[in-house]
């Protein structure tokens, strides 16, 4: 049976594809800095940013998804005054381009490759980094896609909770789609093997909310009770943010049935 490496398998985004992958019968192997629990799946201990086990990693493999990144803002759940000033590059760049070399030299037959939507008018740090690694892909020899997807729900929830001890919270106005990671790993599993390749289409959420009713809603799934204080941007500043719509593939799950589910697992 043909096998699949994916990368930055133990993250958000990464579990769920591993899941789709197990669900629909296909072998799997997740690369990570440490081997994981789960046995119905193969591990190769090695590590992106350094190169450490890759080459073994890839013997054998006949499809890469490369879902690995590194963003400090996801991390800590929050931004700080650095972060408009620079992000790490090791995974990003530096790792991307050693494992393209290595899924040559091995004859990796697909690459997939996932991305961010609004990459090309990304003003922070981290938005620029991921876009020099898109285009590595991009200017790849190998057969490769790109998919690219909105933020996900888990990174807004975080970004909000960190605003829950201030009485007023600044929001812009402008509008977004964030989308679940169980819904881009769906689509990232199609475009692996439909058998087309190239820029596949970009995946956002269901609905087209502005920040200020995604703050709203957030609140009331917490029971919280703090003024909402709307901020205006220009469009350019919140494209280059991050701040826009994707026209793309749509997610099913709401912000609003997400939280709920949160919720309800306590």
């Amino acid at each position: 049976m043909a096998l699949t490496l994916v990368t930055g398998g133990t993250g958000h985004l990464g579990r769920d594809i591993v899941d789709r992958l197990v669900r629909d019968g296909r072998r799997v192997r997740v690369l990570a800095r440490s081997r994981g629990t789960r046995s119905d799946i193969e591990w190769a201990v090695g590590d992106l940013a350094t190169g450490a086990g890759l080459r073994q990693a890839l013997h054998g493999v006949d499809t890469v998804i490369n879902a690995a990144t590194y963003s400090p803002i996801a991390r800590r759940g929050g931004v700080r005054p650095i972060d408009f000033f620079r992000s790490p590059s090791a995974v990003d760049v530096e790792g991307t381009e050693r494992l393209l070399s290595l899924c040559q030299e091995q004859s990796v037959r697909h690459f997939l490759h996932t991305s961010i939507v609004g990459l090309d008018e990304a003003t922070l740090p981290y938005g620029r980094v991921k876009l020099t690694g898109e285009r590595l892909v991009r200017s790849s020899a190998l057969s490769w896609s790109v998919v690219r997807a909105m933020p996900f729900y888990y990174l807004l929830d975080r970004l909000l909770s960190g605003l829950v001890w201030l009485p007023v919270w600044p929001v812009p106005t402008t509008s977004f789609n964030p989308v679940d990671t169980s819904d881009v790993a769906d689509h990232v599993v199609t475009c692996a093997f439909d058998g087309a390749r190239g820029e596949r289409a970009e995946i956002g959420g269901p609905e087209d909310l502005s920040l200020t009713a995604l703050a709203g809603q957030y609140q009331d799934a917490r029971g919280l009770r703090r003024k909402i204080l709307p901020v205006s941007l220009s469009d350019a500043k919140a494209r280059g943010m991050g701040f826009v719509v994707s026209h793309g593939v749509r997610g099913r799950l709401s912000w609003a049935d997400w939280l709920r589910r949160r919720s309800s697992r306590g």
